[in-house]
């Protein structure tokens, strides 16, 4: 058998995680550098601390909700992951189950267990 075992991917997943300790949104594809972040609202949007579980046979995912607040006229599309709650490191992002129209000012809401990112 060749391959990454479920202890070697729960290793490389709590690392990323470690590091990985804000997530954005964002219209488009944030491509490799985290282009496309969402701007401004009233209250304006911020990215948001995110709590990981520990990774666990090859997988992790969010163990708080997460709220954004999502400006009048966006349509967000994309999660990233960020070192830093503004600036930082760009780690990476997934496309969302459907985007989502926002035609006044709004919240997004990451339940539980939303988020998860695994090792195959």
């Amino acid at each position: 058998m060749a391959g990454i075992v479920a202890a070697g991917a729960n290793r490389m997943l709590d690392g990323l995680t470690a590091g990985a300790g804000f997530v954005s949104l964002h219209t488009a594809d944030p491509g490799a550098t985290g282009t496309s972040e969402v701007t401004g609202g009233s209250p304006a949007y911020a990215r948001k601390a995110i709590t990981w579980t520990a990774a666990a046979s090859s997988a992790t995912s969010n163990s708080a909700q997460i709220v954004f607040d999502v400006p009048t006229s966006t349509t967000i599309r994309y999660l990233g992951y960020w070192s830093a709650s503004t600036g930082g490191t760009f780690y990476g992002s997934r496309i969302l189950d459907a985007a989502q129209t926002y035609t006044s000012q709004g919240t997004y809401t990451l339940a539980i267990g939303a988020i998860s990112e695994s090792v195959a």
